[in-house]
């Protein structure tokens, strides 16, 4: 089986076996606390016992759903809750491939790696489309490149790893290629809540039958243990997602979705605020150092990834693991999300040695 194998346990891998004390940015994994909530939820569910240690609806709880849906001003019977935002993302692109409508995904470049992973994994063809300087991306490069044979339009926003965040005329316009097209846009929406911007507009935002959008409660919730994410799919590709997620899966953690819902009916907005507030004082807090190094840098105006090249030191695997031997920091190497920031280095700002790691990086590169 011909597909990619994601390099980002291989870096952690390197990290953690390293001679000295090294700061990970490599991994997505938020470092603040869960809302109360969800602990909340799990002391709770732990004392119903009988029926409620059973199996949940294969599609998710159906008062998560209804959750879900009255949040998202969509119908519950769109809302499938999935093993995460992946495998939404894989119920998704398996159903846009799965019409026979072509074979070919449209990917943004730089791009995160599992999403070439899962579209040759499930047969089909990846085709790059650039983004700009600032990680945008524009709607006309996707129609020149969209033809009778392009199954699926595939975008991140916030964007992992640029940063970058898409305002409403270009999802309103991607929706309108995937339909003159014939194809599925799939958006993925998981850093929703960390757009430092105030311009980020989600795709439901359209209503349409040529799309899906995927979430989770990883990020947002400081929960990627759990794996509770969830798809928002138009009528003509719900059985088709809910067959797929049935026979893979069976069904979802009930104690997880019931956590989840719980925490989602009590978590006030100012939980998320102050998590996306952390986060812009830590891209600032790195850019700064970023300047005293001398490094190119984009500024993220969503998710929590700062892209980085430095004069001479191409983001290859070998200099990532240079990086955490003389620098002992862990970032990951730029060739791993396509070919147009094959000289960058993608770093995670999911840790509260943000300013140690920043220090690290200029000292490194005097």
């Amino acid at each position: 089986m011909n597909y990619e194998t994601p390099q980002f346990f291989r870096v952690m891998q390197y990290a953690a076996a390293a001679d000295r004390d090294v700061i990970d940015m490599v991994s997505g994994n938020p470092d603040w606390e869960a809302p109360a909530g969800i602990a909340e939820g799990l002391h709770e569910y732990a004392d119903l016992g009988g029926a409620d240690y059973q199996y949940p609806p294969s599609e998710g709880l159906a008062e998560l759903r209804k959750e879900i849906a009255a949040r998202r001003n969509v119908e519950p019977e769109s809302v499938i809750v999935t093993n995460g935002a992946g495998e939404a993302n894989h119920l998704a692109l398996a159903a846009a491939l799965d019409r026979d409508a072509g074979s070919e995904v449209l990917l943004t470049d730089p791009v995160y790696p599992y999403y070439p992973g899962k579209t040759r994994l499930l047969g089909g063809v990846p085709r790059s489309v650039p983004v700009d300087n600032d990680g945008r991306l524009d709607p006309a490069a996707v129609r020149e490149r969209a033809n009778s044979d392009t199954a699926a339009i595939v975008v991140n926003t916030p964007n992992n790893p640029t940063g970058a965040v898409y305002p409403e005329e270009t999802m309103t316009e991607l929706v309108a290629i995937a339909e003159d097209c014939g194809a599925v846009l799939v958006s993925d929406e998981v850093y929703d809540h960390f757009d430092f911007s105030g311009d980020f507009s989600s795709a439901l935002g359209v209503d349409s039958a040529h799309r899906v959008v995927t979430n989770s409660f990883s990020k947002s919730m400081a929960i990627t243990g759990f794996r509770v994410g969830y798809g928002i799919f138009p009528p003509a590709l719900r059985d088709a997602a809910r067959t797929r997620h049935m026979l893979a899966n069976v069904t979802g953690s009930r104690p997880a979705q019931y956590a989840v819902l719980e925490a989602l009916r009590s978590t006030d907005r100012e939980y998320y605020a102050a998590n996306r507030d952390r986060l812009e004082k830590r891209v600032a807090t790195f850019t700064d150092a970023l300047d005293d190094s001398g490094a190119e840098y984009t500024t993220p105006d969503g998710a929590f990834y700062v892209m980085a090249r430095f004069a001479g030191f191409p983001g290859t695997m070998a200099n990532a693991e240079r990086l955490i031997d003389e620098a002992g920091v862990a970032g990951m190497p730029g060739e791993t999300f396509g070919e147009t920031r094959e000289d960058w280095f993608r770093f995670a700002l999911v840790t509260p040695d943000v300013t140690n790691a920043a220090r690290r990086l200029a000292e490194f590169f005097e």
